[in-house]
């Protein structure tokens, strides 16, 4: 139910949707008593179920009868909102970058904040400057982290990342590798690129740091470069 969640739908909603899909069709007091919930509570979620078009019902004896709408219709509003997004995003942009401040810091809590900072990385880095990368993205989020890593190489985007001497992490099409001596493992990975730093720090719920500043990512970009010149390029031994 927690996808369904994700799709748009209330905890409610998603409880409503499932049983629905279970029982084929119901009164509403039986979807209420198969789903845990109070009579009102499980109107006010067929309702919401009916707005979203996905639900449906039929009168028989004065009785509603509600079922579930094919599961394809969630595949039906994902197209349309990605239909809206289109048109609408371009005039938000707009609006967003006439106000933005030319230096800002934003704060993102768990893995989709993660996944917002990253989704920026991949918008915005022709190059992307790594330090500290420990595996994580791929331990936690290893759906979005194939995805990631393919995104990156079709873009073209250039990764220059110092690791921790020992990790065992090698060149790659996209990604060039340098390690330093470090005691112990760190949970914070920084992204450099363009006038923004992305810092991340891996706990059990992730945070993201996105500071956008011109001087502090030159700052960051020269301190980087400077250890870069010193790592050894073999980050295996």
């Amino acid at each position: 139910m927690k996808e369904l969640e994700e799709l748009g739908l209330t905890r409610n909603e998603a409880r409503v949707y499932s049983a629905l899909l279970d029982l084929g069709s119901s009164k509403a007091g039986r979807t209420a008593k198969e789903c845990g919930l109070d009579r009102s509570s499980a109107y006010n979620a067929l309702n919401g179920l009916l707005a979203k078009g996905l639900a449906s019902y039929a009168v028989i004896g004065r009785v509603k009868w509600f079922q579930a709408a094919n599961p394809q219709q969630f595949r039906e509003r994902a197209r349309e909102q990605l239909a809206l997004a289109e048109k609408i995003v371009p005039q938000l942009t707009e609006k967003f970058d006439a106000k933005k401040l030319e230096s800002n810091m934003r704060l993102f809590k768990g893995r989709k904040g993660v996944k917002t900072v990253l989704e920026d990385v991949l918008r915005n880095a022709r190059k992307n400057r790594m330090f500290g990368s420990e595996g994580q993205l791929g331990e936690e989020m290893p759906v979005f982290a194939k995805k990631f890593v393919a995104r990156l190489e079709k873009k073209g985007v250039k990764v220059q990342s110092i690791v921790r001497k020992g990790r065992g992490i090698r060149n790659a099409r996209h990604r060039e590798v340098r390690c330093i001596p470090m005691e112990r493992d760190s949970p914070v990975v920084t992204n450099i690129y363009r006038n923004k730093i992305a810092i991340i720090v891996w706990g059990r719920e992730p945070e993201a740091i996105l500071i956008e500043n011109k001087k502090a990512a030159l700052a960051y970009k020269d301190f980087f470069e400077f250890v870069w010149k010193h790592a050894e390029k073999d980050s295996t031994k």
